[in-house]
């Protein structure tokens, strides 16, 4: 068998994966069907989730260093902002980068792991067996077959990697529509993303790097509108002018497209030999800008879990536990742009009634308003750990902490070993050093530190033991009692 992997599609989910598995030094071919990288950047916004999974890994600083950072979100378009200021983490904003960068990026950072992309390699069939799996590819120089351990499709939401592993995507189709345009505008809003809403649409406007603005919305009149028809300047010009009064002096279009509000989830993440992350496993209306996001956290939790199968430091049920934790999240976030879809591309007295009612309550109740934050920032997410004690299966926040060992929790970790962190002056003790060795698989994949914590952070207070995943959430966390450290798992 040849412990390698093929992961299909070079889109921000699958650079991010390749990246994590040449960091634990799994070989990895990359195909991608486009002949070179789209020049229109269909998702602009990286969460604070996503930066910290960049932190992670100690390359944050190459996307904020060219990114706009914008302390608010949306929920549904609604006027009220969401406020990711009130978030706890070193990144409390969105950046708004185009995607056509952060997929420069993350091929730069996967170029300097020793990894490529194959460009203009179409996928035609994946076949499995026992031992691995082939992949029918179909490039500049004729046919050609991959054999891998593994195969991972990151190729959209008409993936052929899942309709080779028969793996069904069921939910619901397009009912209402959406436009996009990327334009220049003589007499542009005041900076800061504003939106505007009425009885006939509601439109955002982002202000990109380059002098063009993003506008984005729908209308009574375009959201019956088929996502086939081209969109035309004009048609946008009409829409922003209905419910904005101006059309800013928009001008020399270069990308105008349509979007819908399909919803459709893989019913299983994996099938035998064959994994999916990305919009592949889950497919939405693109609310909240999270699409791009959700699929980068995807390839985070699954590269190393992959990497150590493929290492056989860890059997391949522990790619089962891949679905386990994604899958739900990917429940919670068609769910969630299915509720932002009814609150803001439904244009009737009543639902201009509801959008003024939800938000004053966002306004009136910070609790609400940081709730949803934390939804769409993905910072809420946190993984089923029953006997992991407190925090388990939660999200580490950067933990400032003193010592040698560096000034935060984050950089220990970018290397992708799991980190065990001592937190008494006692440090770990062997009972956990040795379990902690044990679930990552081997001592060598644990790098192991005594420090104190400098910052406070919930949940934190009185820790003792902390097992940090390479993924940055918890493994398992232990409190001192009576003098002692518990083992993971004790009564």
């Amino acid at each position: 068998m040849v412990d390698d992997v093929v992961v299909v599609g070079a889109g921000p989910t699958g650079l991010l994966l390749a990246a994590e598995l040449r960091l634990a030094g799994v070989p990895v071919t990359v195909v991608e069907r486009a002949a070179g990288r789209s020049p229109h950047s269909k998702a602009l916004t990286l969460h604070p989730r996503t930066l910290e999974v960049l932190a992670l890994r100690g390359i944050a600083g190459r996307f904020t260093a060219e990114g706009v950072p914008l302390p608010v979100g949306h929920y549904g378009g609604l006027p009220t902002r969401l406020d990711f200021s009130a978030l706890d983490t070193r990144f409390p904003y969105t950046l708004v980068l185009p995607q056509r960068r952060t997929e420069q990026l993350l091929e730069r950072r996967l170029e300097e792991l020793g990894g490529e992309v194959r460009w203009g390699h179409r996928v035609l069939a994946v076949r499995q067996d026992a031992d691995g799996a082939e992949v029918e590819v179909a490039g500049p120089d004729g046919t050609d077959v991959l054999r891998a351990a593994w195969v991972v499709g990151c190729d959209g939401a008409g993936s052929t990697v899942r309709s080779s592993a028969g793996i069904d995507f069921p939910g619901t189709p397009t009912t209402t529509t959406g436009f996009l345009g990327d334009v220049l505008l003589d007499a542009p809003p005041p900076a800061g993303a504003p939106s505007y809403d009425n009885a006939r649409g509601g439109i955002l406007i982002v202000e990109l790097a380059d002098g063009y603005h993003r506008i984005v919305g729908s209308t009574q009149e375009s959201s019956a509108v088929p996502t086939a028809q081209p969109l035309t300047l004009e048609e946008l010009r009409t829409a922003v002018r209905a419910v904005a009064g101006t059309d800013f002096g928009m001008r020399a279009p270069r990308w105008l497209s349509r979007f819908g509000n399909a919803a459709r989830q893989a019913a299983r993440y994996r099938a035998g030999r064959v994994l999916l992350a990305g919009d592949a496993a889950h497919m939405h209306m693109p609310f909240g800008g999270q699409g791009l996001n959700v699929g980068v956290q995807d390839a985070f939790n699954l590269g190393w879990k992959l990497a150590s199968v493929c290492h056989g430091r860890a059997p391949a049920a522990l790619l089962d536990t891949y679905h386990a934790e994604r899958h739900p999240v990917g429940t919670a976030l068609l769910e969630n742009t299915r509720a932002q879809t009814a609150i803001g591309a439904a244009h009737t007295p009543d639902a201009q009634a509801l959008r003024d009612v939800l938000s004053g309550i966002l306004t009136d109740h910070p609790d609400v308003n940081r709730r949803l934050a934390g939804q769409v920032s993905a910072l809420d997410v946190a993984y089923p750990a029953p006997d992991g004690g407190p925090l388990a299966g939660d999200r580490a926040p950067d933990v400032g902490l003193d010592g040698e060992c560096g000034p935060s929790l984050y950089p220990l970790l970018a290397d992708g070993r799991f980190v065990l962190l001592g937190l008494t002056a006692e440090g770990p003790g062997a009972d956990l050093v040795a379990a902690a060795a044990g679930l990552a698989g081997g001592a060598d994949r644990v790098r192991t530190v005594a420090a104190r914590p400098v910052t406070a952070h919930p949940g934190w207070d009185g820790l003792a033991t902390v097992l940090v995943r390479p993924d940055g959430h918890i493994a398992w966390a232990r409190r001192a009692v009576d003098g002692a450290v518990r083992l993971p798992g004790a009564a």
